[in-house]
């Protein structure tokens, strides 16, 4: 193999790819990413097999061969590299020569044959979503799935169609997060997929900086995310299983309900978590009688805090501990200035929305204590 290409675009992509590496004592290829020469364009490849990505970059071939080399040696020798806007790379002897004029790197090499093949699925069904939306998506629920593996099913962010629209959807059985985003164009009306909490976040970090249609292609196992314009195609692993009906805890009326402005909330609540115990457990009043909505926390060892907010209120009277730490979550996907808190009554969640969004809907569970 022997290229030359430009630095920065190169070290761009092996920095997307080898966030992918990692440490497999059984397959230790899995550490290395693999760069391929064909044509005119260099092929890199990563994969945790759970995740794989493959980046396309325009370059001067001027002799095909592909190599497998260390994600995080390659990445850290392009970011020490000084001086000349294009390099070379050309394999001696097994091994890679990385080159400027000033200065030349060998790197060692692994064999190329012993990466692992990354799927594509090309035979399943597809649609097509800008990356902003789908970034959207996943971005506003992917905090409220579960970080234990004991239940892979919600462990993960679901996300099918229905009505016209993506429907995004996480939970960890203590709070749930939904995102309805507006289906534009053909396909993916029957799409129903479960992908694990990681991937996503990994998802989110690839596409928040791509302003382009990301073709979605699935199937029951896997599903692939491809930017024609960047060069790019993730595949992911789809968690099996049945993602819970989640829709039956979903409060169908509304017995008492606050309206806050978010800032002011979310003040009380920062103020309120540094008085909480290890839970994050504040309470909290919703009285509209009294008019009176309030938020306190208290713990034996550091004091307590009480906050009053202006809020307009109507309904019954609503008093309960919740998780702090649940409801801030949920304030990352609300960009209005001000919420709306309802409830329908002791034990039941707090359903928590933007005013003016029906587009975002969060449910934190009460905690009885």
């Amino acid at each position: 193999m022997k290229i030359e290409c430009i630095k920065d675009k190169l070290r761009n992509a092996v920095t997307q790819a080898e966030r992918l590496t990692g440490k497999n004592l059984s397959l230790p290829i899995l550490a290395s990413i693999l760069i391929e020469a064909k044509g005119s364009k260099l092929h890199i490849r990563a994969t945790n097999l759970d995740l794989g990505i493959e980046l396309e970059l325009p370059v001067k071939v001027e002799e095909e061969g592909k190599v497998a080399i260390s994600g995080s040696l390659l990445n850290n020798v392009l970011s020490l590299l000084d001086g000349d806007d294009k390099i070379k790379l050309e394999t001696v002897n097994d091994n890679i020569v990385i080159s400027t004029k000033k200065s030349s790197t060998l790197v060692k090499c692994f064999p190329a044959d012993d990466f692992p093949t990354i799927p594509r699925v090309t035979d399943g069904s597809e649609f097509t979503i800008t990356s902003q939306k789908l970034v959207l998506g996943l971005r506003s629920v992917w905090y409220a799935a579960s970080l234990s593996d004991m239940k892979p099913e919600i462990s993960s962010v679901h996300v099918y169609s229905e009505g016209g629209e993506f429907i995004f959807v996480a939970t960890d059985s203590f709070r749930l997060a939904e995102k309805h985003i507006e289906k534009k164009g053909e396909g993916g009306d029957d799409l129903s997929i479960i992908i694990p909490y990681r991937n996503a976040v990994e998802l989110i970090r690839i596409f928040e900086g791509i302003t382009d249609h990301v073709t979605v292609l699935y199937t029951k196992n896997q599903v692939s995310f491809v930017s024609e314009v960047y060069g790019l195609h993730i595949t992911s692993r789809l968690t099996a299983g049945v993602f819970p009906n989640y829709r039956q805890i979903v409060p169908k009326e509304k017995k008492t309900e606050a309206c806050i402005m978010k800032k002011d909330l979310l003040s009380a609540l920062k103020m309120a978590t540094l008085f909480t115990d290890k839970f994050n457990v504040i309470a909290m009043k919703i009285m509209p009688v009294e008019r009176l909505c309030e938020v306190t926390a208290k713990n034996g060892d550091v004091g307590e805090s009480v906050s009053q907010l202006d809020a307009t209120l109507e309904g019954d009277d609503l008093q309960a501990n919740f998780n702090a730490k649940y409801i801030l979550d949920s304030f990352q996907s609300i960009k209005e200035d001000s919420i709306v808190i309802t409830g329908s009554g002791p034990s039941k969640p707090l359903v928590i929305r933007g005013i003016g969004d029906n587009t975002f809907l969060y449910l934190v569970m009460p905690i009885n204590r």
